[in-house]
């Protein structure tokens, strides 16, 4: 009995010391990543473990520190970090054939004789808010670039604050807007707000759970580089559709602001990156020529919304004196899959090839 009353007494004491003194993000800076196994060559994403070595999880710390975006920068390696949604992460790509993989298969040198050296860290989530703060915790691994793909989806300031990356990452994101004056609320109800028994051990397993999976799927991922589970034969977007110009929320054709925009999100970005050159990329998307295609590019845009949104883009991007592609019809339909902002390796290939030839554009000025 005494036992048994020491061992609960141990258990209720280490409970109040986790939550007390443990910040919720601290464990993750504890891997094997890039020591006892290799770097991951993207985020950290996906549940089906039982077809790919992989699992989503909302500890930025624990994914940067998984990525090989961690290890030391070689002397003379011109470091490009790359930030933006599923399309960048490489939905149905291998490594090898995702924006970064090409860009390093294609062992370019800048001017000077530095090795350009992409990194992966775009996160299936179209979400401004989620890229900045991926881009936050990875500004101290001393990039010399920094891509940022976009695309009119992770622009609604609705979508700012859906996702659960972002939803559990209270603190940072209240830190984000409030450095920024971002116009999106503090205290929105889909922030997680985690009582004093969610901070400790007992509310935190399955946090730590998902920490123990992550290093034990690292010698696994390793040995076979498998993170996703890729069909052998992946379904295509949609060519045909109704007569329909809604987008979003919105039915009927509006002059777009930003008010519904977040271009200031997009700023906070730009000041995130300090001094360091930002090259922001409108996304190649897939254009239909099918039914009612006068009427949509594509299952995600009306014209009406992606042409102002494109002229929004464009005059942001000058005013703020940002290197600015426009990619958005660069890509032969046929190289588009499942969604209108997934690529074949095709088309990967090519838009690798217009980037790198603006990296290194960058990196000779």
């Amino acid at each position: 009995m005494r036992l048994l009353s020491k061992t609960v007494a141990l258990f209720v004491f280490l409970n109040l010391l986790f939550a007390f003194v443990v910040p919720p993000d601290s464990l993750g800076v504890l891997t094997f990543y890039n020591k006892l196994f290799p770097g991951r060559q993207r985020l950290p994403y996906g549940e089906n473990s039982s077809e790919s070595y992989n699992l989503s999880l909302t500890n930025l710390p624990a994914m940067i520190h998984s990525h090989e975006i961690a290890k030391e920068k070689m002397e003379d390696e011109y470091r490009v970090l790359i930030i933006g949604d599923s399309g960048i992460w490489g939905w149905f790509l291998e490594n090898e054939d995702t924006l970064a993989g090409r860009i390093n298969t294609g062992n370019f040198v800048t001017a000077d004789g530095r090795i350009v050296r992409a990194y992966n860290l775009g996160y299936p989530v179209m979400s401004l808010l989620k890229d900045v703060m991926i881009l936050e915790e990875a500004m101290v691994y001393q990039p010399d670039l920094i891509v940022w793909p976009v695309t009119l989806e992770s622009f609604p300031r609705a979508k700012q604050l859906f996702a659960p990356i972002v939803q559990s990452n209270t603190g940072r994101v209240r830190a984000l807007i409030d450095r920024y004056e971002l116009q999106l609320d503090p205290e929105d109800e889909r922030l997680e707000e985690r009582s004093f028994l969610e901070n400790s051990i007992i509310g935190q397993r399955r946090n730590l759970a998902d920490l123990v999976r992550l290093q034990l799927y690292g010698l696994s991922w390793a040995a076979t580089g498998i993170d996703q589970a890729i069909p052998e034969e992946i379904p295509l977007r949609r060519s045909d559709f109704e007569i329909d110009t809604s987008w979003q929320d919105i039915e009927e054709p509006i002059n777009l602001s930003e008010s519904i925009l977040a271009f200031d999100v997009l700023l906070a970005g730009k000041a995130t990156a300090g001094d360091l050159p930002l090259l922001i990329i409108n996304e190649p998307m897939f254009i239909s020529t099918g039914i009612n295609s006068e009427l949509r590019y594509n299952s995600f845009y009306p014209r009406w919304a992606y042409d102002q949104y494109r002229e929004m883009l464009q005059t942001w991007t000058t005013d703020n004196n940002v290197d600015y592609l426009d990619l958005w019809d660069t890509i032969p339909p046929r190289e588009f899959t499942d969604t209108p902002v997934h690529l074949t390796p095709a088309g990967s290939e090519r838009l690798a090839s217009l980037v790198a030839a603006n990296i290194l554009q960058i990196a000779a000025r």
